[in-house]
């Protein structure tokens, strides 16, 4: 097998250094290092994805696409495929902060909505006895818990957080709520099949944030970029895949709607001004050009008009007179 060459390096170089790239980030990446648009050359990116993960197979590595759920937007990324006690020794955080990211991790795909996320006071609150296995279930267990884990303060939780937010295992959003991060998208996708998390209908992967059928009884999920490419089109079955009933229409999907069929609200009004500004346009145009021009040029129409008028009256009596002259040069030969 030939080595990897620098195209291949630069590639797992920079997801390594920046973390996770968004489909539109490492595909300008890949264009720039192959000189190939991947959209135009859908084979070659594929094939080269491929000989990189065949070379990384050795170390347990995989460089693998996601997505976020919360925006529906592709990530690609570098993960481990194994999860034991010395690939543990790698990361930065102490065994507290593990058992802290694994109580808010519980708490998360736990959340009893499908909005997949937690209020900040919820994650402050998570605790951590709870993620430390006891090996004898005595009643002193509490008491034999890791020094760490029972001195685990509130301030040390909020600290914790932000480093998981900062390196993106989690996320929030503006209202202070606590959401997964795409390094946990990309690398806990054995562990959500694992603990039985509800898949996508539609694309089998674990429902995080996701839409649940009207139907109280049904126990269909699906995602919200699922039900937007599913329900694209109005003549598409809106049926649920599980008990038939019909999956009520999203915000955005009428929005879409909009869009396709005809102008939005924006685009009418500009339609029906059009012919407006043109002939503002073109009087703009007239008043410039009589600026140009000069003031003598400046006429107003009513003042053309009444010129027209004296100037026909001038050459009617400019014929009469011009009939007149003849008439008294021969009455001067008579005399």
């Amino acid at each position: 097998m030939a080595p990897l060459s620098w195209r291949h390096h630069t590639l797992l170089q920079a997801l390594l250094t920046r973390g996770p790239l968004s489909d539109r980030d490492f595909h300008a990446l890949f264009t720039a290092v192959s000189g190939k648009n991947p959209a135009a050359h859908q084979q070659l990116f594929n094939d080269t994805l491929l000989k990189i993960n065949k070379d990384l197979a050795y170390l347990q590595f995989e460089l693998r696409a996601c997505i976020n759920q919360y925006d529906g937007m592709v990530y690609y990324g570098v993960v481990n495929n194994i999860s034991d006690e010395e690939s543990k020794l790698g990361t930065k955080y102490s065994v507290a902060q593990i058992a802290f990211y694994k109580g808010l991790l519980e708490a998360i795909v736990q959340e009893a909505g499908n909005d997949g996320r937690i209020t900040s006071i919820d994650a402050i609150n998570v605790r951590l006895d709870n993620q430390v296995i006891i090996v004898d279930g005595s009643q002193d267990s509490q008491s034999r818990l890791p020094t760490s884990i029972k001195n685990f303060s509130f301030s040390q939780k909020e600290k914790t957080l932000e480093e998981l937010i900062r390196d993106r295992w989690l996320s929030s959003t503006s209202t202070g709520k606590i959401g997964l991060g795409t390094r946990s998208f990309l690398d806990l996708r054995s562990w959500f099949r694992g603990n039985d998390i509800p898949s996508c209908v539609l694309c089998n992967e674990a429902c995080i944030k996701a839409s649940s059928c009207p139907n109280e009884g049904c126990n269909v999920r699906i995602h919200d970029y699922c039900l937007k490419k599913k329900f694209s089109q109005r003549k598409a079955s809106r049926a649920c895949p599980g008990c038939g009933t019909e999956w009520p229409c999203q915000d955005d999907e009428a929005n879409g709607d909009d869009d396709v069929d005809g102008p939005g609200e924006d685009q009418a009004p500009s339609a029906n001004r059009s012919p407006r500004k043109k002939r503002k346009q073109v009087k703009a145009e007239l008043v410039e050009e009589n600026d140009n021009a000069g003031p003598s040029t400046a006429v107003p129409r009513r003042t053309s008009r009444s010129t027209k008028a004296e100037a026909a009256e001038a050459a009617k009596e400019a014929s009469a007179a011009g009939a007149s002259q003849p008439t008294r040069t021969s009455k001067r030969r008579k005399k």
